[in-house]
């Protein structure tokens, strides 16, 4: 099971950190994606961390203000989203790659997915 939590409402500017707490598997054995879907658009991926290694993709959008990390003793990937924008707003979603792909910004790379968080920018 994965349940994100941490979204809320937050100004222009502002700070969340999302947490994606996995049971039933170890997270540091998958990749763990981070998408989000705004009403109306198709979802997309924000970022994500591979298994073994920890490598990390970050969407173009993102890249410099959201920082991935894993905690293996807690079994959580985090999203620190600093410097938050009014397009940031959606709903976020975490998720998880089959055990033997690295992970990747594509939704059809993820087979296993837990429930949104909703994010909202406002000013």
């Amino acid at each position: 099971q994965l349940q994100a939590s941490g979204g809320g409402l937050v100004q222009p500017g502002g700070s969340l950190r999302l947490s994606c707490a996995a049971s039933g598997f170890t997270v540091d054995s998958y990749g763990i994606g981070w998408f989000r879907q705004a009403p109306g658009r198709e979802r997309e991926g924000v970022s994500c961390i591979s298994q073994g290694d920890g490598g990390l993709y970050y969407s173009d959008s993102v890249k410099g203000r959201f920082t991935i990390s894993r905690d293996n003793a807690k079994n959580t990937v985090y999203l620190q989203m600093n410097s938050l924008k009014p397009e940031d707003t959606a709903v976020y979603y975490c998720a998880r790659t089959p055990s033997s792909y690295r992970c990747s910004g594509a939704v059809a790379r993820y087979n296993y997915w837990g429930q949104g968080t909703q994010v909202t920018v406002f000013s």
